[in-house]
């Protein structure tokens, strides 16, 4: 594929949201075809998302099948429709290889498969000019390329590590403490071995269970008690339910707030709960509630991890007990599912975007306009980053949808354009 010196529409990242957002635009505007490009190293779709579901053998989608990249809601049960076995209760929620081929017929009948250019963006730096505002993209590759638009759709979040992972002193080997994130149960043996896993969402879960099939010994510390919840945020953020309020909110700080308390940390399923909780019962994992490592050491090839308890509440509140942090025991590895976190400043693609664009920013989360852009800009963003516009859903495909349902009418109404 050719670089083009000037596209109108350039797409950064090629995950499930940045397909939501093709799939709606040519909804309403099939001349766009020609109009834009994505960009991502992988040249192909939704690499990363198949390539995390397959390291940590994740079954099926923790969302319902009317959650996906076309814009028809029926389209994958439709898709699904001699494949029941691959739908699961409740809420039909679809298996990981049926959400996968149906991408893959998305793509093939939007003719989408060529529209991603193979290149990683390293640079974007905006050209403001009297008459009309541009974005040179500098790529990996050494290339450029003019777009009178951007749409920052890579999801954007950044691991987040607990703090005494930079008290560590010893040195160790970069296997035996990892991010969730670098874990890929397909390529180890982990007979006979202790692995401590922290975090108390569906990722910890996931990865309990593989770690568990693959003959190790699970201890789960969780900083509060397990949650159990079908979905990570209430269906209620999907709609007016909640959403009305949420956008009545006009400050700012008090949207951020709700957008904590909807996510509250991670949550588990009650399925996973379940084979938790039998793997429990079987001596295969222990649940450490109320727990927090305190200070991490590897010594003689294995982690001598000290913890800080706390005491259990009936409502699944976790107080401080005060006492010093006692040795809870020896692990051969230990991970991190401690999820990632979204800080617009951090951003490596946004320094001179932002400069060029200042908005307020809450808590690391930009302040933008109705239709997901910087003010008074052609850059749009969708995702997490998103969240103080969209709600609690923003990073999950239902968010992608409503992030689309703002951003295609910017792009295909002249009215609602910025030059």
């Amino acid at each position: 594929m050719k670089l083009p010196k000037y596209i109108d529409l350039a797409i950064i990242g090629a995950g499930v949201q940045a397909l939501t957002l093709t799939t709606h635009l040519l909804q309403k505007s099939a001349k766009h075809y020609r109009k834009f490009l994505v960009f991502d190293p992988s040249q192909t779709w939704m690499s990363q998302w198949q390539q995390q579901f397959a390291a940590q053998q994740i079954p099926y989608l923790r969302s319902p099948a009317v959650h996906h990249p076309d814009p028809n809601p029926h389209q994958l049960r439709t898709f699904a429709e001699h494949k029941h076995s691959e739908l699961f209760p409740p809420y039909d929620r679809p298996g990981t290889k049926l959400f996968n081929d149906f991408c893959d017929e998305v793509i093939r009948r939007w003719k989408l498969a060529g529209k991603v250019y193979p290149a990683k963006v390293s640079q974007i730096t905006p050209i403001k000019r009297a008459s009309r505002s541009r974005f040179q993209l500098v790529l990996d590759t050494g290339e450029t390329i003019i777009a009178r638009r951007v749409v920052l759709a890579t999801g954007s979040g950044k691991v987040q590590l607990p703090h005494w992972v930079e008290k560590i002193t010893s040195d160790y080997p970069s296997d035996r403490l990892c991010h969730s994130q670098q874990v890929n149960l397909k390529h180890l043996n982990l007979t006979g071995e202790e692995i401590l896993i922290v975090g108390g969402g569906l990722t910890s879960g996931h990865l309990a269970k593989g770690a568990i099939n693959l003959g190790a010994t699970v201890t789960l510390m969780t900083r509060k008690q397990l949650q159990e919840k079908i979905f990570d945020a209430d269906p209620g953020w999907l709609g007016p339910k909640y959403l009305k309020d949420f956008h009545a909110e006009t400050d700012w700080s008090a949207r951020y707030q709700q957008i904590q308390q909807a996510r509250n940390g991670g949550s588990m399923t009650p399925e996973m709960m379940l084979q938790l909780r039998k793997a429990s019962h079987e001596g295969k994992v222990r649940i450490d509630e109320c727990c927090q490592v305190s200070d991490a050491q590897w010594q003689d090839n294995l982690w001598q991890v000290y913890c800080h308890d706390r005491s259990k509440h009936q409502h699944g509140d976790c107080t401080w007990l005060g006492f010093p942090a006692v040795p809870r025991h020896q692990f051969n590895r230990i991970w991190l599912a401690t999820g990632t976190k979204f800080n617009v400043k951090e951003h490596p693609l946004l320094q001179d975007v932002l400069e060029a664009y200042p908005t307020e920013i809450v808590n690391g989360l930009p302040i933008l306009d109705e239709h997901l852009r910087l003010p008074k800009s052609n850059f749009f963003i969708m995702g997490g980053l998103a969240a103080l516009q969209i709600g609690p859903v923003a990073r999950n495909i239902g968010g992608g949808k409503m992030a689309c349902q703002r951003i295609v009418p910017a792009i295909v109404k002249p009215s609602l354009a910025i030059e």
